[in-house]
């Protein structure tokens, strides 16, 4: 009778299976039909560039200047086996690959894409920045600047697969990002003055790499671990699908299927960060947060959080890339101490808006769960409309450990017709010359992403309206910069 029933199990699990495989193989098939219709692919997503730094390389390439060599003969075969092939009677004058065209890095008085430092006649701290997932060390320039003004010597490194073409990201690895971090930290630690303080900072994906750097000096030790982390938009948590966005390889490497490898394909128009996105990309995004959350709650069940560094987090309310949820479950509630922050931007609450806003937005449930607590491990502030009926904004703070709140009232407002921040707008002031919105800041030679307003009929673009219309700078910016000036140059080391 056992025997019978666990015959009968093993054929209905067999059955569950085999059915769970012809799922999947539909899904998959079905996908790899469906990107048929995506856009021809071009020279910048098929070529490769074998200059790229990958881990395997850490012990023959480990100092900067290592990196710095590399990089060059990488730009210079971007250069050789891309941009130079590019036909300018059929190219766009808004195609980053054209030389001369509105997008070309080169209208800038340096190729923000590729690796750089700065360094003040008087060092007092020094600091690593690391960008997001498909843009380049541009997207922490501003950051940079901030600390740079202050004293610091600043290296913004470019990730491996970045800066280039986006056919570099269907090769890069998480584990090629972790190991040039790596050498980057190395480098940074020596910049740092007898008393200085050593900061790492990371954006989106370069939050997550920032995090794994100190959870594996937490755990492993014998590393430089700095004094302080801030974060914007960090990538803690990702939609769950994202662990099937490598399933394409059942069918991509078939050239027939061959654009099933992109979740996107569109025009480059951008000058510091790639619009077409493989598949590839995502889940090593996807990776490195799985082993992230695991050596993080693995630190949080041997009582080692409270050797976590001071973190300063800002992070929008709302985010369609990374989960906010996330940051507060995986990273902030698992904190101990008084030194840590999250700064979180409210969606405009304007009056006139609330017809407009997705119900679950108006008052998200993640911010009311947090506020409802009775005391909170780490310090929360929220930026949020003063009043409902006017667009004035405030930080509303609650300290670490205590149910009581202030309201500081901020000299900033809510712009017309933006009801929330966006991922990618975290790090960017208004006057940013590419993704700004104050049209006097560009001449006409390169375009101006943050003054895209394109109006006509639906579906005549190969760019979704939505891409072009996120916003792409933050109007609270300055509040960004006061908190980041108080952080840095504050005595405490």
């Amino acid at each position: 009778m056992a025997f019978t029933t666990h015959l009968t199990l093993l054929k209905w699990l067999i059955r569950v299976v085999v059915l769970a495989a012809i799922v999947m193989a539909t899904i998959v098939t079905v996908r790899a039909f469906d990107a048929r219709k995506k856009p021809d692919l071009k020279p910048w997503h098929r070529t490769g560039l074998d200059a790229e730094f990958t881990a395997a390389q850490a012990g023959k390439v480990d100092t900067l200047d290592d990196i710095l060599a590399l990089e060059r003969v990488l730009f210079e075969q971007l250069h050789e086996r891309i941009n130079s092939r590019v036909d300018s009677k059929t190219a766009s004058d808004v195609n980053r690959y054209l030389s001369g065209s509105r997008a070309d890095p080169a209208h800038f008085n340096q190729n923000w894409n590729r690796t750089y430092e700065m360094r003040p006649a008087n060092v007092t701290g020094a600091a690593l920045l690391l960008h997001g997932l498909s843009d380049s060390p541009y997207s922490v320039r501003h950051i940079a600047e901030v600390l740079n003004g202050q004293g610091y010597y600043v290296l913004c490194l470019r990730m491996p697969g970045h800066g280039t073409a986006p056919a570099g990201l269907l090769s890069a690895t998480w584990e090629d990002w972790a190991a040039i971090v790596e050498i980057g930290m190395r480098h940074v630690a020596e910049q740092v003055p007898d008393d200085g303080r050593f900061i790492l900072g990371g954006y989106s994906n370069g939050g997550a790499l920032a995090l794994n750097y100190v959870a594996d000096v937490l755990t492993e030790g014998d590393r430089a671990m700095p004094d302080q982390i801030i974060l914007f938009s960090p990538m803690l948590g990702v939609s769950p699908f994202a662990v099937l966005a490598n399933t394409h390889k059942l069918l991509s490497w078939i050239p027939y299927f061959e654009k099933s490898k992109w979740v996107d394909i569109y025009p480059e128009y951008d000058p510091f960060k790639y619009n077409s996105f493989p598949m590839k990309a995502g889940y090593e995004s996807y990776r490195l947060i799985r082993t992230l959350g695991r050596k993080l709650e693995a630190l949080a069940n041997t009582n080692q959080m409270s050797k976590f560094p001071p973190v300063l987090a800002f992070q929008s309310l709302v985010d369609a890339t990374v989960s906010t949820e996330a940051i507060v479950s995986k990273l902030f509630d698992r904190l101990e101490g008084n030194d840590h922050e999250l700064i979180l931007f409210d969606v405009n609450h304007l009056t006139v808006l609330k017809d407009f806003i997705e119900p679950k937005y108006d008052r998200t449930a993640l911010l009311a769960a947090i506020q409802q607590r009775e005391t909170l491990p780490y310090k929360l502030t929220v930026i949020t409309n003063e009043q409902d009926d006017a667009p004035q904004v405030a930080a509303r703070t609650r300290p670490a450990g205590d149910p009581g709140e202030t309201l500081e009232h901020l000299d900033l407002r809510w712009p017309s017709q933006v009801y929330s921040l966006a991922h990618v707008a975290i790090p960017f002031p208004a006057s940013d010359p590419v993704y700004g919105n104050t049209a006097d800041t560009n001449d006409g030679s390169h375009v101006k992403i943050g003054l895209l307003n394109p109006r006509g009929e639906k579906g005549v673009l190969n760019v979704p309206s939505s891409l072009m219309l996120r916003l792409r700078y933050n109007p609270f910016f300055d509040y960004v910069e006061q908190r980041l000036v108080q952080k840095v140059t504050s005595s405490s080391r």
